[in-house]
């Protein structure tokens, strides 16, 4: 961010100068569109919905319910875009507003019990469809990873899970992140307060839309974005920065920041240890958390790992190999880092053409 920020100062104090402001600083129109604009944008119809979890948060969900008409790039699959509690597009609640403590006292563990489940049974209700294909992006595996090894009723409504940069134990992680763990859990909430954790700001927007979209700073913002992720300069369309950046740091909570480091610290995929014993028995009827046992999980599961990805390190995607007891697939990506499976521009070679290929054979 310092790098970023240093960017944005000498741009303010060079632009006029030397003309940058007419030079290659062309900024993508989805850069400052929401989900539904950016839908609308390339010609898909979309539809929105809130859908209430049984803990009373209200989760904003978007789907796609066919391909552009006339369009042979299209599968034409009906696609719905999930959203977790406390994110940009799921921040309300019946009861709790977001400036209150109690909203922001979530982590992977309430995504996995009440998000997923309401978002899954809402889509089942709304399509008539029994049975789903799901397909998730680290901690969008997290969740599922719990969810389905915890609730076999859940689990028995996928058809396929695809976990992309699968995420369990993270004690190998070489994400940036891994700093929050030296800190205590009292520190962490002086520095960062107990409520909401890397909110999207004004500032970001703006280094996102204004000094990102020009070909001087590409470099200094694709190194911002590698130093989280992992190196792939080659495989980043460097000309849609400004979109990338602009759409990320959705937010989220600080206590699912402190459960991330407890898993880093613990090497344990575990639920969410609330400080003391008669805390942790309240919530899960015994004195430590459980951990999860991802080997209980009877859904079809097919994986993709990189082996540039500073956050889902292939120490230990190995680790949690031999634990899923249905993988009906599985691809190791050497040069691939933690966006490349959702931003890779060989991501349709590498990956989607087999996903989808393994969804129609499945009919």
């Amino acid at each position: 961010m310092w790098q970023l920020l240093a960017a944005a100062c000498w741009m303010l104090l060079l632009g006029p100068l030397c003309g940058y402001h007419k030079k290659g600083s062309i900024t993508n129109p989805e850069a400052n569109m929401n989900i539904s604009q950016i839908i609308s944008y390339w010609g898909y119809p979309y539809e929105k919905y809130d859908v209430v979890t049984k803990d009373g948060y209200i989760l904003g969900i978007y789907r796609i319910p066919h391909g552009r008409r006339c369009s042979r790039a299209d599968a034409g699959y009906d696609v719905w875009m999930g959203n977790s509690r406390g994110n940009t597009w799921s921040r309300k609640h019946l009861k709790f507003s977001p400036t209150s403590p109690e909203f922001w006292a979530f982590s992977l563990d309430e995504m996995a019990k009440y998000d997923l489940p309401a978002t899954i049974n809402f889509i089942v209700e709304k399509t008539g469809q029994e049975r789903l294909y799901y397909v998730g992006h680290s901690q969008g595996t997290t969740i599922a990873f719990i969810a389905f090894s915890t609730n076999p009723e859940l689990a028995k409504r996928i058809k396929i899970f695809f976990a992309l940069a699968p995420v369990t134990t993270v004690q190998y992680t070489r994400s940036p992140m891994r700093r929050l763990t030296t800190l205590s859990r009292q520190a962490v909430k002086v520095l960062f307060g107990d409520k909401m954790f890397s909110p999207h700001t004004f500032f970001e927007q703006f280094i996102a839309t204004k000094v990102c979209n020009r070909k001087l700073f590409r470099r200094i913002c694709s190194n911002f974005l590698f130093s989280f992720s992992g190196f792939d300069p080659k495989n980043l369309n460097m000309s849609r920065l400004d979109v990338y950046l602009a759409q990320s740091q959705a937010g989220t909570s600080v206590q699912n920041m402190l459960h991330w480091s407890q898993a880093v610290n613990s090497g344990l995929f575990q639920a969410f240890d609330w400080g003391n014993p008669d805390k942790n028995m309240e919530h899960f009827h015994q004195l430590t958390p459980p951990v999860y046992n991802v080997s209980q999980m009877e859904v079809p599961t097919a994986m993709w790992s990189g082996g540039q990805d500073n956050v889902a390190d292939s120490k230990d995607t190995e680790n949690l190999l031999p634990k899923i007891t249905r993988l009906i697939y599985y691809k190791f990506i050497p040069h691939y880092n933690h966006v490349d499976f959702y931003l890779g521009q060989d991501a349709p070679q590498e990956i989607y053409q087999d996903l989808i290929r393994m969804m129609e054979e499945c009919f």
